[in-house]
């Protein structure tokens, strides 16, 4: 049986679950209100994965490395494997995923990927690190994808929210082709705003790709309430944002790396967006979200 484990702070009490090392709930104590999308498998039944070592879909679900073709699936294993519980306190949990002869298979370098939850009063920090532990460079990407419940607050609808953004934004959109590949060329989206309303028909088409925005932080309100959460992702050059079809909540994804392009050559040292480690380095990237009550 799958694992939960639990921490709190005075504002905030979160779940995390063995398998995925997957956010399960965010829980603001005074309101007894989970900001998390509940996992409904009819719909989407994932609340937070961690996408390692891919982000998205590789070409015919395929890369090359060292002269061999390997399969990989979406968003690759890592958010289907159980992890270690490899550290806890009172408002920190962590957890590890090792390199092992099944991972070997598909993906043939030695890592250690950890994931750390930390609450800090209504601030929920959730950390990827990554550390190479073989004897050879390391190619990966990671990101996140979390999901939250909207509306968050009852009488509100979906359309009564937008995602404000810090900056003044001017970036098109990448679509996403056939396969879940990226396009050769963005369409214009954002022009000079800040502020995206929220609708089910923004997602017809799967997620909003965007790449480089100016904005490391959002918000998220109800404009009813002016309640909701401010959401950070430094470090990350990608961002996408998604909802399953007719759903009800929204995916804010920040991401170190990408979905192959169309025309990509699944040469996995090319790939856009590819990390690289040297043996015994250690990559470290955080997104936050906090809650505003």
């Amino acid at each position: 049986m799958t694992k939960i484990y639990q921490i709190e702070s005075g504002a905030l009490k979160v779940a995390v679950s063995e398998k995925g090392a997957e956010l399960q709930s965010l829980v603001d104590r005074s309101s007894g209100l989970d900001y998390m999308w509940g996992g409904d498998p009819a719909v989407w039944g994932k609340h937070s994965p961690v996408l390692f070592p891919v982000v998205g879909a590789l070409k015919e679900n395929r890369y090359q490395f060292g002269g061999q073709d390997y399969q990989l699936n979406r968003h690759g294993f890592a958010r289907e494997m159980d992890f270690a519980l490899a550290g806890r306190m009172a408002d920190e949990l962590v957890f590890s995923l090792k390199s092992s002869g099944e991972t070997l298979k598909v993906y043939p370098f030695e890592f250690d990927l950890k994931l750390k939850y930390q609450l800090n009063h209504k601030t929920l920090r959730v950390t990827y690190e990554v550390a190479n532990t073989g004897d050879q460079k390391m190619w990966f990407s990671i990101g996140g994808h979390p999901a939250f419940k909207l509306p968050l607050f009852q009488g509100d609808a979906y359309v009564e929210y937008a995602l404000e953004f810090e900056e003044k934004e001017d970036a098109g959109k990448w679509p996403i082709e056939a396969g879940g590949l990226i396009a050769k060329e963005p369409v214009p989206f954002f022009t000079g705003t800040r502020k995206l309303r929220l609708n089910k028909g923004l997602f017809a088409k799967d997620a909003l790709v965007f790449k480089n925005l100016k904005s490391r932080k959002l918000s998220l309100l109800s404009d009813r309430t002016h309640k909701g959460f401010e959401f950070t992702w430094e470090g990350f050059p990608y961002l996408g944002i998604w909802a399953a079809p007719g759903a009800d909540f929204v995916c804010l994804e920040p991401w170190c790396g990408i979905a192959d392009a169309v025309d990509a050559s699944q040469d996995l040292t090319k790939k856009e967006g590819i990390n690289v480690l040297d043996p015994g380095q250690v990559f470290q990237r955080t997104w936050s979200v906090t809650i505003i009550s």
